[in-house]
């Protein structure tokens, strides 16, 4: 028997917090404008201040606006104070896409996190290191047909390679961008197919498990590079 996913409505403060990004981001609200106060939203949106004043603090955590003590809220620059969330956003607000810039902003971002985790793990990983690796590339392998299922498990072995860099800092920073790296994954598994990229992934695996830095680091750009500026563009048409 088939199973449906669950349905929930959502909260008034998600409606509000979507309904002004949409305005901010169609350029309805513009950067520098000022809001109404948290009264005369409650009033004309028909919430009660509480719902406002959540979704007020939402859009300012993700750096859609901003508070200013004694002078009021306003539509902050997205593109200087946002934060991963933001993308998500305007992801969300493109339906679900990214745009050229934006492609090419997260792959020049990995290609730095994935250069620097393969030449830390090249050099520090043990054996148990390099079995969990492994799992992960048989995993990839075995999601052949489903490409988000696959999409998930190519960022899963490029999230434990940061892991087993040793690296505090990299799995936290690669994980923050877990939602459009992933459908960057999967548009490119669509494009190409899941076969290629288990191909590079496997070459990295094979150059961090003899310890081989410079090949690891070779291998990590030659995954990356075509789809940023040669031949598996993964940009939107």
């Amino acid at each position: 028997m088939m199973e449906f996913a669950k349905l929930s409505a959502p909260t008034l403060k998600e409606l509000l917090v979507k309904e002004l990004e949409t305005m901010i981001l169609s350029g309805k609200l513009e950067i520098g404008a000022k809001l109404p106060s948290e009264r005369e939203l409650a009033e004309q949106m028909q919430v009660s201040r509480s719902v406002v004043n959540g979704g007020i603090n939402e859009l300012a955590r993700k750096g859609f606006l901003i508070v200013k003590p004694r002078s009021g809220i306003y539509v902050s620059d997205y593109r200087r104070t946002g934060t991963v969330e933001a993308l998500q956003s305007i992801m969300n607000y493109n339906g679900g896409q990214l745009h050229k810039d934006e492609v090419r902003s997260i792959l020049e971002l990995k290609l730095v996190i994935d250069t620097l985790s393969s030449k830390l793990a090249a050099k520090h990983a043990t054996k148990e290191d390099l079995e969990i690796l492994n799992a992960k590339l048989i995993q990839m392998k075995e999601a052949e047909g489903d490409n988000k299922k696959a999409a998930e498990a190519v960022f899963d072995f490029y999230h434990e390679l940061s892991i087993v860099s040793g690296n505090i800092l990299l799995p936290l920073i690669y994980r923050s961008f877990r939602v459009p790296v992933i459908h960057l994954w999967e548009r490119f598994i669509y494009k190409y197919g899941n076969d290629i990229v288990c191909k590079s992934a496997k070459t990295v695996f094979d150059a961090v498990s003899i310890g081989d830095e410079e090949a690891a680091i070779k291998a990590v750009h030659q995954a990356i590079s075509g789809s940023i500026e040669g031949s598996r563009e993964i940009y939107e048409d």
